[in-house]
């Protein structure tokens, strides 16, 4: 028996000496996987393989590397690299850009007009901290979450609470260009570790420039063939709307602050633009400064009277003060408001106060005007209603 015994150690140890790789061929594909997805790339070594096809949208810019790595390009405000799940950060990156390591999960979220964008991708559940109070939201995703306690308020972009910020993980915080004129809370998130992109949706001078960004949306969440393909519903109808002709009619969208003066937007606007796609004219094609961000100005009443008054169309921007339903609500803003051509011959409208929430209405936005300057009665108003 123990000449058996030495005789079947000598020919293991015999084996493992001659087939010394046996054991190793024996790895697993889990454990090759392993091995490259730790592989770390070289920045420097990767290259551009594809870039986003934007339509309307030049605030911002996508272009994906080598690995499914996305850099994103925010005119003045940074470039951030979105980093796949289970992909190692690439080495040598350049100091300027900000890593986005995905999942991006417990955003922080400012930026109003970016929670609608959130929500058409169903990516309300990845938002954990909230810049507005549940009622002030008028995006019904948003407001439910806030209610069941899926979404809590962590204060407005002048004023977060740091401390709930950072104890709930935050990965990014999302702020419109308001923070600038706050940059120390900018400067103190992003000492937390927190990144930050500013959002400049509201620079885009095309309405539906400003509903693109559901698709820089869509890389943050991995989301990105949803978002094209529910942008191409909205540019679609938009084309519908376009290949009618010009309607002639000319259009003045206001409202009239506490202290009196008439709020206009500039002639560059977005919503001025989004008269003239509906078929209309803006009533004030000549008016602000292209040097100025500022996209509305205010004027005297006397002088709103004198350029306005013979417009076709008067619209009432309910957003700052609240909606009217009556005429007589309007002329208590302003008795001069009785002579205009539009009241007289019964053409005026008021926003609904969710218009300027639910970005991913502009384009329905556009039909309205389009039915309300054509006299569609066969059409449904969404975001805008007359008033008599």
């Amino acid at each position: 028996m123990r000449t058996a015994n030495i005789f079947l150690k000598t020919l293991i140890t015999t084996l493992l000496v001659t087939f010394p790789c046996a054991v190793c061929a024996q790895e697993t594909p889990a454990a090759r996987e392993e091995t490259v997805n730790t592989e770390t790339a070289d920045w420097e070594q990767m290259t551009v393989e594809r870039s986003m096809e934007l339509l309307y949208a030049d605030q911002f810019a996508v272009d994906y590397y080598t690995g499914e790595y996305a850099l994103i390009t925010i005119e003045d405000s940074g470039r951030f690299l979105v980093v796949p799940e289970g992909k190692e950060v690439p080495a040598n990156l350049d100091e300027d850009v900000t890593v986005l390591q995905q999942p991006i999960e417990n955003i922080y979220l400012v930026a109003t007009s970016a929670m609608d964008l959130f929500c058409a991708l169903d990516g309300q559940t990845q938002i954990r901290l909230s810049g507005t109070q549940a009622s002030d939201w008028y995006v019904e995703k948003a407001r439910e979450a806030m209610e069941a306690g899926d979404m809590i308020y962590a204060g407005k972009y002048s004023a977060p609470d740091y401390e709930l910020i950072v104890s709930e993980n935050c990965k990014l915080a999302v702020e419109s260009t308001m923070i600038y004129h706050s940059p120390e809370v900018k400067e103190k998130l992003e000492e937390f570790g927190i990144p930050v992109l500013v959002e400049r949706s509201s620079y885009e001078s095309h309405p539906l420039g400003r509903t693109e960004w559901l698709k820089l949306y869509g890389v943050l969440l991995g989301k990105e063939e949803l978002a094209e393909k529910l942008f191409a519903e909205q540019a679609e109808g938009l084309d519908e709307v376009m290949a009618q002709e010009n309607t002639g009619k000319t259009v003045a969208f206001f409202y009239i602050s506490s202290n009196g003066y008439v709020n206009v937007r500039k002639s560059g606007d977005y919503v001025s633009k989004m008269i003239e796609l509906a078929g209309g004219k803006y009533i004030f094609d000549d008016l602000g400064d292209s040097e100025s961000s500022l996209s509305t100005m205010n004027m005297q009443m006397e002088e709103f009277y004198a350029r306005a008054k013979d417009a076709d169309y008067i619209i009432y921007n309910s957003t700052i003060d609240g909606e009217i339903h009556t005429l007589q609500e309007l002329f208590q803003k302003s008795p001069l408001l009785k002579d205009f051509k539009a009241v007289k011959e019964g053409n005026v409208y008021c926003t609904q106060k969710n218009l300027f929430q639910e970005t991913m209405g502009l384009g329905t936005m556009i039909a309205d005007m389009h039915t309300m300057l054509t006299g569609d009665k066969t059409q449904e108003f969404t975001y805008m209603y007359p008033i008599s």
